[in-house]
């Protein structure tokens, strides 16, 4: 048996992996919503809202059976944050603030199994649709199949980059291209020079490691499209709060004008 995640078997083909982020849903239909949308992947977000690990968990599994992966960005480092979220049905764990490769190797320990890495085993699993397999087996399944993002968001993790990408178990480096153009100085600069440049030199170095290149924060088509062709696969590329406020304020300024 193979464990299936589309964001993962997207990279490992060298196709997008396109992902959009959930700040107010909490309901688990949203995964059929966005799956019929075309995204492969769920960015769940936990840092930024006041979503529950309950309802993280639940929209989780119901995005397992629809084919859409379920990640989710975790609001910190310590470990029972991921480990709850895996348990729970989580397929991959975005951990923003990631500036050091020993920060990069905790995490990998607290995500992975053995010999990867030092996470506990639950006793049943979701991913598994709860069957029993040989701990051997189980534990590969889900070691092979789970995505570890780690978010790059300062000068520091920048400068990093070579050793946070050689850390065995990290998938993708994520550039959080909001936090960062703020540390700099440059807020919202997504195309400014500097915050290319961290982008080429991140691209640089995953390409050397194997890991995948992540894009958080931009979300100008003209400008992801640009990222995408210098090497980014990893695609966050909206948001439920963003796709809702946009179409709701075109519909109303739309129908506004009806007497006019």
């Amino acid at each position: 048996m193979s464990l299936n995640n589309r964001a993962l078997d997207k990279l490992r083909s060298n196709q997008l992996a396109i992902g959009v982020g959930l700040r107010q849903a909490r309901t688990v239909d949203i995964a059929k919503v966005m799956y019929t949308a075309g995204f492969d992947w769920m960015f769940i977000d936990m840092e930024h809202n006041s979503m529950s690990i309950d309802v993280a968990v639940q929209i989780s599994v119901a995005a397992q059976d629809v084919g859409i992966t379920p990640i989710v960005r975790v609001p910190g480092h310590e470990h029972y944050h991921a480990t709850r979220a895996l348990d729970g049905g989580a397929q991959g764990i975005v951990v923003p603030h990631v500036d050091t490769a020993d920060t990069a190797e905790t995490i990998v320990s607290n995500c992975l199994y053995p010999p990867l890495g030092h996470r506990s085993l639950a006793s049943a699993l979701p991913q598994l649709s709860f069957e029993k397999f040989p701990p051997r087996e189980a534990t590969e399944m889900i070691n092979q199949s789970t995505a570890i993002v780690v978010m790059l968001e300062t000068p520091q993790a920048i400068e990093n980059v070579e050793t946070i990408a050689a850390v065995n178990g990290i998938d993708v480096l994520m550039i959080g291209a909001n936090d960062l153009c703020l540390e700099l100085g440059i807020p919202g600069e997504f195309d400014h020079p500097t915050i290319i440049s961290a982008f080429e030199h991140v691209i640089a170095a995953c390409k050397r490691h194997g890991r995948y290149v992540g894009i958080g924060g931009i979300y100008t088509p003209e400008l992801i499209e640009k990222y995408v062709k210098m090497g980014a696969r990893f695609i966050l590329a909206g948001s439920d709060m963003g796709f809702l406020m946009e179409s709701a304020c075109s519909q109303a300024a739309r129908v506004r004008t009806m007497l006019d």
